[in-house]
């Protein structure tokens, strides 16, 4: 993969015309974000302790629709030394409600990037919107058989036997990302390389555990002549840029999630170093400002 392959206009039947892959680098290594598509999402799920007027303010202030919004999924494949890494990899196929997700398989063809290149894929965590895409052929039927994926060891452990009690989801979800887990794991516990707090797969690509979202939440920090960016997968939403106490209702510790995402949003604030994130509008990178009590996310300009 390189930046003449990742930003080149594919012609043919996979052409679109809603950019969905966003080439850039971090000092010596290449990174690629693909949008995995859209899933719909009930507004209050993104801020369930808010009062039901400061969320209908903010989603107004935001042009967003008051009672279900578009949420973005966003995937990156980062290539650093003989290493191509798949930084999650969307919902999959198998989820006929959310007609509009699940698009990694098709738009990694459109990229250039053979399934069999991909050496290494890194989990944030095992909701299914992050495993889904392994989960069904056209991705899952194409990998190396020599693939490692690589997981924080509390998240294995977590998925044996996971509490939804903090959490505040729509049904059927727990049950679907209950079951979804499970055959995950049933899959890949073979190709599984646990971590405990930190690890580093390639060269200037480290996953540190944050928990919170779920106990093994991860994140993905990229470092390489001086610049950075961090993959946050689910440690920050939309609305916690200027709302970081605002929870989550797909976090199984919302109290956690709230001191991970303030620290985590705080740290890049004082840093300047880039972000993106799972459900961020694509392509998501962005930087972060401290403003007051919260924080600005501040998007950067596209690089033609």
């Amino acid at each position: 993969m390189s930046l003449d392959t990742t930003s080149r206009l594919v012609t043919g039947s996979t052409d679109e015309l809603v950019p969905s892959r966003y080439a850039l680098t971090v000092g010596d290594i290449q990174v690629l974000v693909i949008s995995d598509g859209v899933l719909p999402i009930t507004a209050v799920t993104m801020a369930t302790n808010a009062e039901p007027g400061d969320l209908s303010a903010w989603l107004e202030d935001m042009y967003l629709p008051p009672e279900v919004t578009d949420w973005p999924l966003n995937v990156a494949v980062v290539r650093s030394g003989s290493k191509t890494i798949l930084v999650d990899s969307g919902l999959g196929t198998e989820f006929p409600d959310f007609p509009r997700a699940g698009q990694l398989a098709t738009r990694l063809v459109a990229a250039g990037i053979d399934p069999a290149s991909v050496t290494d894929v890194v989990l944030t965590h095992l909701h299914m919107d992050h495993i889904g895409g392994l989960l069904v052929d056209g991705l899952r039927n194409r990998l190396r058989p020599d693939l490692v994926v690589h997981l924080a060891a509390a998240e294995a452990e977590f998925w044996e036997a996971p509490d939804f009690s903090l959490t505040v989801m729509p049904e059927p979800i727990p049950d679907v990302l209950r079951r979804t887990a499970a055959q995950f794991l049933d899959v890949y516990r073979g190709r599984l390389r646990t971590f405990e707090t930190e690890y580093e797969v390639a060269p200037g690509v480290l996953l540190r555990r944050t928990g919170g979202h779920t106990p093994g939440h991860s994140v993905v920090r990229l470092e390489s002549r001086g610049e950075a960016l961090t993959f946050a997968g689910d440690a920050v939403f939309q609305p916690g840029f200027d709302n970081p106490e605002w929870q989550n209702g797909f976090e199984h510790d919302p109290e956690e999630s709230t001191r991970v995402r303030i620290r985590l949003l705080g740290e890049l604030a004082a840093s300047g170093e880039a972000l993106v994130a799972t459900h961020l509008p694509f392509p998501s990178v962005c930087h972060v400002r401290a403003v007051g009590n919260g924080f600005r996310m501040v998007p950067t300009t596209w690089d033609y």
